[in-house]
């Protein structure tokens, strides 16, 4: 009796289960990001890698095809959160960088706690810019430099 396999998805999905990603891991996700140039007749694709690292806030639909992983970075200042489907084949490589012990499956609560940070960087830089401009420098002595002549 033969049988025979159907590959229903060019990632190697066993590697990926594997991987255990759970909520507050940090992990470094490098993505395929193809461009195409649509100004010549011939259409050029330029395929390049970009990754992406940051806290893991929510794992669903664990293991299954359709499963998803969210994770959040901070860049220049802003929050940014991304869904990537953990065996999507635009997904070059998946890196857990670190892992941490957390007593929640879904760590929504950091887009808070977060944000109250940034308000209470805020407001303290606010008080240190009008201290700094409310006191007046203080008026040096003029030297005073007299010429002599020959």
């Amino acid at each position: 009796m033969n049988t025979t396999t159907i590959k229903t998805s060019p990632v190697n999905m066993e590697s990926r289960k594997k991987l255990g990603i759970k909520a507050g891991d940090t992990v470094r996700v490098t993505q395929r990001i193809v461009e195409r140039d649509m100004k010549d007749k011939e259409k050029k694709e330029k395929v390049r890698l970009q990754a992406f690292e940051g806290l893991v806030l929510a794992c669903k639909h664990g293991s299954e095809a359709g499963g998803t992983f969210t994770v959040r970075k901070i860049a220049s200042g802003v929050g940014v959160e991304k869904i990537f489907p953990l065996y999507s084949p635009m997904i070059d490589k998946i890196e857990i960088v670190r892992t941490a012990q957390v007593r929640r499956s879904k760590l929504y609560y950091i887009r808070d706690k977060a944000a109250k940070e940034v308000k209470k960087h805020m407001k303290h830089s606010r008080k240190a810019n009008n201290v700094v401009e409310a006191v007046e420098p203080e008026e040096a002595p003029e030297e005073v430099v007299e010429k002599t002549e020959e």
